[in-house]
């Protein structure tokens, strides 16, 4: 068996990944949502980006920069807005 068969991702494989990615793109649009209506006290909405967070490194265990490049600013951005932050 060489690398490359070991590396090939079988449909199923693909499939279990593409419903993990979309669970998450899901969960943080809603959360990005939630915050951005702006009825959360701060602490309650920092804790909904760090609930996200680690629902992202449960999806995708060992990606923690990857969501921090990726998702990590948005939240930060968004409620520095909504929270009037410098």
């Amino acid at each position: 068996m060489s690398a490359n068969d070991r590396l090939a991702a079988t449909p199923e494989a693909i499939a279990e990944e593409s419903r993990r990615v979309r669970r998450l793109r899901i969960v943080v649009n809603m959360a990005l949502g939630i915050i951005a209506q702006g009825d959360l006290p701060y602490e309650e909405a920092a804790d909904l980006a760090t609930a996200t967070r680690q629902l992202a490194l449960q999806l995708f265990p060992g990606k923690d920069e990857t969501y921090d490049l990726i998702y990590q600013p948005k939240f930060r951005r968004l409620i520095r807005e909504v929270y009037r932050l410098q």
